[in-house]
Formats: C-alpha cells, structure tokens, sequence
C-alpha cells in the first residue's frame, strides 16, 4: 500500500518488479507481489494502471506494416525478422497500420516466435497477405493481452486472429486467458479479453493425420488431469469443439506440445511452417 501510495503522490509508474526488489525479504516470491497488486485493485475497484504499478514487459511481437506511438514521441517499427518487446498500455499513444495485414497469430512459447522470426513467417511467400505475430511468453501480461484486444476491436472480421497453443490443459487455459480473461483480473476483463481470437491448433484430433506415433508424445500427469477437470475454464463450456479435443487429449492420455511439429518424423510435409501455412489460409478462408 505504501509503494502504491507512493507512486500515486511522485506521479512516478512503478513496476511490480521494483516492489519485489524494495523489501525481497518481506515478500519472499515475485508472486507475492503480482498477487498482492491483483487484489488491492480489486479490493478498491480500480484498476492497476491506477495505482501508477506496472508489470515489466515480455511479450513480443514481429510482422510488417505496424508502428506504435509512444506518449512521450517515440515510433517503434516493427519488423519481420525479430522481436519487438510489446510497450505496456499505459505508455502507448496510438497504433498505426502503414500496410495491409491479412492475419494475426498468437503463439504460446517465445522458442516457436523465435523460430518463426527467423524464416519471417510474416511475410512467408506460402501465404495469401502478411501478418503480424505475438508471443506471451506462456500466460501473457497485461501489454500483450492489451495489445491482442486492441486488434481485436479494430481490425476488420476477415481478418483472423488465432492462437497456436500445446493441445493440454495448460495451453487451454492460456487461450481462454486471451479470449475471456483471467480470475485475478477479473475486474479488468471487459477491456482485456479479446473475443475474436480462435484455437488454430495444436489439435488432439489432428495427430493421426499428421502422422505422429503416439509414443513421439508427452503421457498426461496427474496435474493434466486435475487442470481439465470438471471446473477447468467454465467459459470454455459453450466452446464444444475445444472441449471435444481436450476430452481426445484425455482419451488418448498423450498431450502434443507444438514442438512435435518441427521434431516429428512423419514423411507428410507437417513442417511448422507448412502446417501454419495451411491452417491460416483455412481461417483466411473461412473469414470471409
């Protein structure tokens, strides 16, 4: 309460990651913090933006045709060969489109954005128009979230805006943080979730054609089993379709995490990258 009240009073931001460093014995975990920011904002009715606390970046972001102005005059470019750290929503002024963009991919895990990067999959030849990619890096933060909603609200229906996740509960759970919010910032969720976005995959039922052995998989622990169980994402009821492939992964008791498609032996062409080829060209498709 009194960093929070502190920041208020010297109009400086402070980054939940500062509060940590402040007094690490006191809190122990960075967790501590992030839990103890998340309720303090509800406990009041604000939200954490207005308590001038922050999250530290880490979501990323690579594509064509997309410049962020900052408040303070800054233009960042972003480019399709590397990453580009995702500014938080407080200090962004504007986002401008210089370029057309045909679709918006968001990928769990840093290591795949990375690959992606590295062959520019933006603006790879195999698709119909370039696009834009963005990593959380696992759950994402706020400026990712912000950044994924504001696309959502502006860019035209044609465009889609899908998700490539682990075919798990954990890689479940991620999405629905992106389409329907989270539990600790549930009071922030109307202006986070971002509704529009679509499982692309990787899906259970995908597996066979594919032509992945399932002894190339991961077995599902006990933590799978509890995280899909009966109370897993409530919001996810009404998607029959995701909850059919979880119960498959349930099935089959192997989960696929998206690594299986560039380690795969399979003698299809179930590359990466011709897989997320073919399935945006699919959402593409079925967008308009």
């Amino acid at each position: 309460m009194d960093f929070a009240h502190q920041a208020l009073v010297d109009n400086v931001p402070l980054t939940k990651r500062d509060m940590y460093y402040k007094d690490v014995p006191l809190f122990k975990t960075q967790g501590t913090v992030d839990r103890l920011v998340d309720d303090l904002a509800v406990t009041l009715g604000l939200e954490r933006a207005d308590l001038k606390i922050r999250a530290a970046s880490k979501g990323l972001l690579c594509g064509t045709g997309l410049t962020i102005h900052l408040l303070d005059g800054e233009a960042i470019s972003i480019n399709d060969l590397e990453g580009t750290l995702i500014p938080t929503g407080e200090t962004i002024e504007r986002f401008e489109l210089k370029g057309d963009i045909s679709w918006v991919l968001v990928v769990e895990k840093e290591a795949v954005f990375q690959t992606l990067c590295r062959f520019q999959f933006a603006s790879h030849q195999s698709l119909p128009g370039p696009g834009l990619i963005i990593t959380g890096k696992g759950y994402p933060d706020v400026a990712t979230r912000q950044l994924v909603k504001t696309l959502s609200d502006n860019l035209p229906a044609h465009i889609p805006i899908v998700a490539l996740v682990d075919s798990d509960a954990y890689g479940l759970d991620i999405l629905s943080v992106y389409k329907f919010g989270s539990h600790s910032l549930r009071h922030e969720n109307k202006k986070l979730a971002a509704k529009r976005i679509e499982w692309l995959g990787i899906w259970a039922s995908e597996i066979a054609d594919l032509e992945i052995d399932l002894d190339t998989l991961i077995p599902i622990t006990l933590h799978d089993e509890k995280k899909a169980g009966v109370s897993f994402i409530p919001q996810l009821d009404t998607e029959c379709a995701y909850r059919k492939e979880l119960t498959r992964m349930l099935h089959i008791r192997r989960k696929a995490e998206i690594e299986i498609l560039s380690s795969s032996s399979s003698q299809k062409s179930n590359s990466l990258i011709h897989y997320l080829a073919h399935k945006i060209r699919h959402f593409i498709e079925m967008s308009t």
